[in-house]
């Protein structure tokens, strides 16, 4: 539970090797030792690794197998994280999956793997999450959105499809949950240079994880329901979003 003057203490992370959510949990944490971290993750290097540069910041770590892929998995990490330790002040929605976009609006499995992972799984968290923080009466949700949800591309729409669901989701579930003392935070980020885009161009406007970090921290002391990284990408996203199509589709997007 949040403390006198209100900073976070216990943080449960969907995706615990996530760049971003890595990064805003350092910037939730500031400086202040004994803050207690839940890193939901497949066990391996990543995870371990995770662990050890939070520790190294001075935070209580453990760690939770998560599958993404698998529902018994998921159902069962976030019982644990809420059925052992404090209340959790907040709770980071963010694992997801980029895949292979030309492979994906070709290949039904590939199709199906990005809508479970990226939708499926998303709602059905928050649905649990949820849950339990209102459960608690006090919390906040973390969702990591895209601005790729904004409007398809040529480039990414299947991805782009899954992350406008989860979005919209996150979006309905804030509105939902207000009145039990729960916030939902809706991060739409731009393109974030890090290990899920490594080998990618970076695109303009483009933001490191602690770029997204701060923007989030500050989203959630606001008390803010929605948030781009950068604030600049809101007003782009939204002239894109009204282009003719005749337009739109000459842009190399």
């Amino acid at each position: 539970m949040k403390d006198a003057v209100g900073n976070v203490q216990r943080v449960v992370v969907l995706g615990g090797t996530s760049d971003i959510a890595l990064a805003t949990v350092l910037r939730l944490a500031g400086r202040r030792p004994g803050v207690q971290v839940t890193l939901a993750a497949r066990p391996g290097e990543r995870r371990a690794a995770a662990s050890t540069s939070l520790q190294s910041a001075g935070m209580q770590v453990s760690e939770v197998d998560f599958d993404a892929t698998d529902r018994t998995s998921y159902e069962r990490a976030i019982a644990s994280c809420f059925e052992t330790g404090a209340d959790v002040d907040v709770v980071m929605v963010a694992f997801g999956l980029l895949g292979d976009q030309e492979r994906a609006w070709q290949d039904v499995d590939a199709a199906l793997e990005l809508v479970q992972v990226n939708y499926a799984a998303a709602v059905a968290c928050g649905v649990l999450v949820a849950g339990r923080l209102r459960a608690q009466g006090h919390g906040a949700i973390i969702a990591m959105s895209s601005a790729a949800g904004e409007r398809p591309r040529r480039s990414n729409f299947v991805y782009g499809s899954t992350k406008a669901g989860m979005d919209s989701f996150y979006t309905g579930l804030g509105y939902a949950v207000a009145k039990d003392g729960v916030q939902v935070l809706v991060v739409r980020p731009g393109f974030v240079r890090t290990k899920m885009t490594d080998g990618l161009d970076a695109a303009p406007l483009s933001q490191t994880p602690e770029q997204v970090a701060e923007v989030i921290a500050a989203g959630l002391l606001a008390g803010r329901h929605t948030v781009w990284a950068p604030p600049t990408m809101r007003w782009v996203m939204s002239v894109l979003r009204h282009l003719p199509r005749s337009v739109f589709t000459r842009l190399p997007v």
